[in-house]
């Protein structure tokens, strides 16, 4: 393996990938630290500090931080999830202190202008208004808040219009010095480099972390129900759920290859069903997604709402299938080379090494071993995905929907379908 890691005496972390055959070097800082972490009187803190980190520093203004790096021709980037936030970017291997510099300077010592935040709370509202106007992303938001209501993990990653429209400058300067800790953090790196070269420039540069905190994180606690909010669409929106399991669990690949066996492509059992043979979809698709302590197994499907009396049936059907019978070997042999093409293939990706090797340390405190990933995915069985369906599927689903919904059916009825 060329993946390396060390822990400097701060408790950063710092993480490579030797590639030697590349001519650049990804590179980023992510954050043990997300949606899920928020006061909820503070939905939307971890995003706009996310917006607010690239907007000036003491040496750097908001121009300067963008221009330093595409100057030599990189490019630079953020994203914030649930559990992670992430600060990253992309340049010639020769250009590789200077990103580290950059980077550093940005989560450590930002100065979130008045000016600044006035601006951002715009660009946030209008984001927030470009996804209550893309109905399959506003469904997702609604499914999220049903499954994990009243709580940090159900709200939206965007927040509120209200709540960022009153966010203060100090709840942006506390939640950065309670969160951007150097336990918290990690610097990843893939690419043409030399791990000795990172790990001295991360001495150099970080330098003023805040002093660590005690860690008050809250488990997740999995609701079920449904939510149902009517719209003038062309189509009607669903997503059907139910609770799954955490990353660390020893089924974590069966309930992957579940989701890749149901709806994971073209060749997939609701795609076949619901689509080829029975025009009620143009998308389809189900997944397994998991969190540290907990997960979920989400169905969507996008149909007219003349359709949607028929639709609901046969997703149903199809999920006590799977739950009655044993996956066919060449079945379960096609999704295990979908899922292992999608992790080998992203090697192929600096911007993937160090998305995987980052957020696997931060959740594991361990490298990735691909080698090991594969070995687990050779390892599911048949059984093991029947028994991971069972498991699941029995729990006591979320459907949020969305558009006109006069045609589907009641909750109740659905939840009677699936204990069926």
């Amino acid at each position: 393996m060329t993946i390396q890691s060390t822990t400097l005496s701060s408790g950063l972390r710092v993480v490579t990938d030797s590639v030697p055959s590349v001519e650049s070097i990804a590179l980023g800082v992510w954050c043990d630290v997300g949606t899920r972490h928020e006061d909820m009187a503070h939905n939307g803190v971890a995003h706009m500090v996310e917006h607010m980190m690239f907007n000036g520093t003491p040496t750097r203004s908001a121009q300067d931080i963008v221009q330093q790096i595409e100057n030599v021709g990189g490019q630079m980037n953020a994203y914030t999830s649930r559990e992670v936030t992430a600060y990253y970017v992309h340049l010639l291997k020769e250009d590789t202190e200077l990103a580290i510099d950059v980077l550093s300077d940005m989560v450590q010592r930002p100065t979130f202008p008045d000016k600044e935040i006035e601006k951002e709370r715009g660009v946030i509202v209008q984001e927030i208004g470009m996804t209550n106007d893309t109905p399959d992303d506003l469904v997702f938001d609604l499914y999220q808040e049903t499954a994990y209501p009243d709580q940090a993990l159900g709200a939206p990653i965007l927040g509120t219009a209200d709540i960022v429209q009153s966010m203060t400058k100090e709840t942006l300067f506390d939640y950065v010095d309670r969160f951007y800790t150097p336990s918290r953090l990690v610097l990843s790196a893939a690419g043409n480099l030399n791990h000795d070269d990172v790990v001295r420039w991360a001495e150099k540069y970080f330098i003023d972390l805040p002093h660590d905190k005690e860690r008050q994180d809250i488990h997740a606690q999995y609701g079920g129900g449904e939510i149902r909010q009517e719209k003038n669409l062309e189509q009607s929106h669903i997503v059907l759920g139910f609770k799954g399991i955490h990353k660390a669990h020893d089924d974590y690949y069966a309930a992957i290859l579940l989701g890749t066996i149901l709806g994971g492509g073209m060749s997939s059992r609701l795609f076949q069903e619901v689509r080829e043979k029975r025009g009620l979809v143009y998308s389809t698709y189900a997944s397994h997604s998991a969190y540290i302590d907990d997960g979920q197994f989400e169905i969507y499907a996008g149909t007219g709402p003349e359709k949607l009396s028929e639709l609901v049936p046969v997703v149903c059907d199809e999920l006590k299938k799977i739950k009655q019978d044993e996956v066919g070997s060449d079945e379960l042999s096609r999704a295990k080379a979908q899922l292992k093409s999608g992790v080998l293939m992203g090697r192929e990706s600096m911007m993937s090494r160090v998305n995987r090797q980052a957020k696997h340390l931060i959740h594991f405190n361990e490298n990735v071993d691909i080698a090991k990933i594969i070995e687990k995915i050779d390892a599911v069985s048949s059984s093991d995905v029947q028994s991971i369906a069972q498991h699941i599927f029995s729990g006591k689903p979320t459907m949020a929907a969305l558009g006109s919904l006069d045609t589907l059916e009641d909750f109740e009825i659905i939840e009677k379908r699936l204990a069926a």
